[in-house]
């Protein structure tokens, strides 16, 4: 079944990525019609959450975010299609890293560096990063359940020379690098909501307490890496501009919490100024009324 799922889509995505840019964002606005009004996808969810962290806002605003937002995200998830076929120049122009020389120098300290990320922007274009970096860059993603569209997408990462660390295999690998000597940039995307069974750590996230993943935490201080966080900023369709903020280059030195607590600081700042830019489908304050486990830490 996996199988013929994959032969019957792949086609179609081919089809997407080949589009003229034009042609290929007036499909993006007919699929947000579809998606906004036919199939209502996980709209109860997205207003839910923009009104649990925006209570001042009115209903008015709310449903004017929830717009923007699903116009984004129809943008957004077709242009994963265009790895497909961008080519290299392309992508490196449409996702664009502003402050690339202060990005070298810190890859020039011959220490790995871990890039904390959100669900906000285009994460889905962030490997246009190792197309400009010194170091190799290293994607870490959740693996597909269809085995055949995840093959797909280390083949899409593949045309760039990309490697992809499934979530579950993260600590062994980058462990393993570290032994070896081996000096990478890896991207982690930090912002989901972990099991409530591995919920040791609960804070602020948008004015709501809910437990936090720590695992790039943890890594960056057992490995003491460099930490930065990755700001995207969508210009126009199809255009981003990206900076690379540090958040501490002696990660091994830094108080418990500080490096997971900074990354939220910078998410939040940008979702409180763009907020049509984030995942709002992304249940991440499903936890909030939960029994908190005993021994959790509260912040």
């Amino acid at each position: 079944m996996q199988l013929i799922i994959y032969c019957l889509v792949y086609p179609i995505i081919l089809l997407i990525s080949k589009l003229p840019w034009r042609l290929f964002y007036l499909f993006s606005t007919c699929i947000y019609a579809l998606v906004y009004y036919i199939i209502r996808y996980r709209r109860k969810t997205v207003i839910e959450n923009l009104t649990l962290v925006f209570p001042e806002k009115s209903k008015k605003e709310i449903q004017h975010i929830s717009k923007s937002f699903y116009k984004h995200m129809c943008d957004m998830f077709l242009e994963m299609t265009k790895s497909l076929s961008i080519s290299r120049e392309e992508l490196i122009k449409r996702y664009k890293v502003v402050n690339l020389d202060e990005f070298h120098e810190f890859e020039k300290k011959n220490k790995s560096i871990i890039t904390l990320m959100g669900h906000y922007g285009s994460f889905e274009w962030s490997n246009a990063v190792d197309l400009v970096s010194l170091n190799p860059c290293v994607g870490i993603y959740k693996q597909i359940e269809n085995k055949y569209f995840d093959r797909l997408a280390h083949r899409i990462r593949g045309r760039f020379n990309s490697r992809l660390i499934p979530s579950h295999k993260v600590a062994r690998q980058i462990i393993k690098d570290k032994q070896e000597g081996t000096v990478c940039g890896y991207g982690m995307i930090s912002d989901q909501s972990p099991k409530i069974g591995n919920a040791k750590y609960w804070t602020d996230f948008m004015g709501v307490k809910v437990p936090i993943f720590l695992g790039g935490e943890f890594l960056a201080q057992r490995l003491d890496v460099i930490v930065l966080y990755l700001h995207v900023e969508k210009v126009k369709r199809g255009h981003y501009e990206v900076r690379f903020i540090p958040i501490s280059e002696n990660s091994k030195e830094e108080e418990k919490y500080y490096i997971i607590k900074k990354y939220l600081e910078l998410l939040e700042k940008q979702i409180h100024q763009e907020p049509q830019y984030y995942l709002w489908t992304h249940k991440r304050w499903k936890h909030r009324n939960a029994q908190i486990p005993e021994g959790a830490i509260v912040d």
